[in-house]
This record gives structure tokens, sequence and C-alpha cells, in this order.
């Protein structure tokens, strides 16, 4: 007999239970301004094609750790509960041992340490700093004795990490340098990697509140949180114009303003309650993040 999940699923596979806890929507965050930060430093000249390699398995290191410490940490804070709406979380399916899913966040940052030491010692060690400072803040996110996502703190950190710390240290080890036209881009990058956080806790919001987890959500309410997320959404696109202005690159650093239009379901969708709807509106973010730093990268990259 086929064992069921709540609601009268069958039951996820230990692959899938796996599958679903890296939060595959998320890892455009990661990627995105990788992506990006190349595209500055072949803007600014020649690039150390190794090194991009590197910081893009750092990145995604990175992410899962993330990703998987936090369904751990919200398992063990009673924060994941058969009440949440989306994907199945591992440790709380009773399906994989929490234990393995700590276990598989603290391979995930060795792999992301590792691959890190050898980039930073090849290009600038100064980046030894930045990669622990990296790691530390994303076991902190929901674990340690105050993590700081249960204290409204959720998404300026990651606009700090996976926007200005990625897309700046990228251009860093890709470039030898960072150049001017990296900060709008940071900036672009990290509100949007911001905006799916902020649509993941839009969505969470009651089981967050139950359980104590004082997110910006919770903490600001539904409506003020929704004005932060227009906010974050529309930044992108005004620091590229702002990169425009300054004179950092040609007029095909408008290619961006494309994915614009891909955002207007992902507006009306904040305003519902429905988790479903904003699971949609969270994946359909992480895809314009993607596109928004190819599309970034060419403009940067290409003459014009």
């Amino acid at each position: 007999m086929t064992a069921a999940a709540p609601g009268g699923r069958p039951a996820p596979t230990v692959r899938q239970v796996w599958w679903h806890a890296s939060r595959p929507a998320t890892l455009a965050a990661s990627v995105s301004p990788v992506v990006a930060g190349v595209g500055v430093a072949l803007h600014a000249g020649p690039v150390r094609w190794a090194a991009a390699v590197g910081a893009l398995v750092v990145a995604v290191a990175i992410q899962f750790g993330v990703n998987y410490a936090n369904d751990y940490s919200d398992y063990v804070r009673g924060a994941d509960t058969a009440d949440r709406i989306g994907p199945p979380r591992a440790a709380a399916s009773g399906i994989v041992p929490p234990r393995q899913v700590r276990a598989a966040a603290i391979v995930a940052f060795g792999v992301a340490a590792a691959v890190g030491v050898a980039v930073s010692l090849a290009t600038d060690w100064r980046l030894l700093l930045v990669g622990a400072a990296c790691i530390l803040a994303a076991w902190l996110y929901t674990g340690g004795p105050r993590p700081y996502g249960y204290h409204g703190l959720g998404e300026v950190v990651c606009f700090v990490f996976f926007g200005l710390v990625a897309v700046a240290g990228t251009a860093d080890v890709t470039a030898g340098r960072v150049p001017a036209a990296a900060w709008p881009a940071a900036v672009a990058l990290g509100a949007l990697a911001s905006a799916i956080l902020l649509l993941n806790n839009l969505r969470d919001v009651e089981t967050d509140r139950a359980a104590g987890k004082r997110t910006l959500v919770v903490l600001a309410g539904r409506r003020r949180a929704r004005a932060v997320l227009f906010a974050l959404l529309a930044l992108p696109y005004l620091a590229v114009l702002a990169a425009l202005a300054l004179r950092q690159a040609g007029p095909l650093l408008l290619l961006p303003w494309a994915t614009l239009p891909a955002l207007w379901p992902v507006i009306g969708a904040s305003g519902q309650r429905e988790g479903r709807v904003l699971v949609t509106a969270l994946k359909r973010t992480a895809m314009v993040e993607l596109g928004f730093a190819l599309l970034l990268a060419a403009g940067l990259a290409l003459p014009g």
C-alpha cells in the first residue's frame, strides 16, 4: 500500500525529497550574480575563466548549503510543519533523517570552502575573509543561537551577499579588480534575490508567525512588505538606468529591460494569500533574475 502525504497525496520518494530540499528555483539567485560579474569582467578586459568556474561552484555550493541548513534549522525550531504550503522539506518530511540534512549542509559548505580557498589563493587572498563571512552568514540565517532570519534581517543580508558580495567578488576574481560597473549590477542582482526571499516569506507568513519566526513580512505586515517588494522589483531597472547615465556602458545596457513585462504577474500574485500562487510568483522571479543577469552580461560584453 502506498504511503500518503498530508492531503491524501502520494508520499514523495527520498530522491524527490532531496531535490525539493535543494530548492531548485532559488539556484538562480546563486548563478545570476556570477553571470553578471563575468559580464562586468568582459566589459573591463580579459577574463580568468578558471576563476569564473570556481566562483560559480562556490556560489552554487553555498546556495545548496544555506538551503539544507535552513531546512534543518527550521525543522528543529518548529517553523516547518504540515500546515506550510509548498514543496516538502527534507527534515520535516519524516522520510530523510534530520541529521542527514545537517550533514548535507556541512558537505556543501565544505565544498564551497575548499574551492573558495583555491580561487582566493590564485587571485586575491583577501577573499578568504569574504568567503568565510559568506559561509558564516549562510549558516546563521536560521542556525545558531540568534538566527537573523528570525529577526527580520533575511532580505537585507540576502541583498548584501547575493548581490554586492557575489557580483563584486566574481568581478574581482575574473577581472583582477572591481570595475565601477560592478556596483549597479550588484545592486540589481541583490534586489532580485531579496525579492525571491520576500515572496517566500509572504507565502510562509502564517506558519512563520505561529513558530515565532519574525521575518520582515511578520514584522511589517503584508501591505508594507508588498511595498518593499515593489521597490526591490523596480530597483534593478533603475540601477541599469543609473549605470547608463554614468556612461559605464553603452545603450545595450538596456537589454535587461526586456524582462520587465514578466514581472507584472508577480506584482499581482503578491497580493494573494494562496500559497501556490506565491510559489509560482517566486519561481517566475527567479527566472526573471537569471534572464536579467544574462542580458545584463550581454549588454556589458557586447560592443556598442
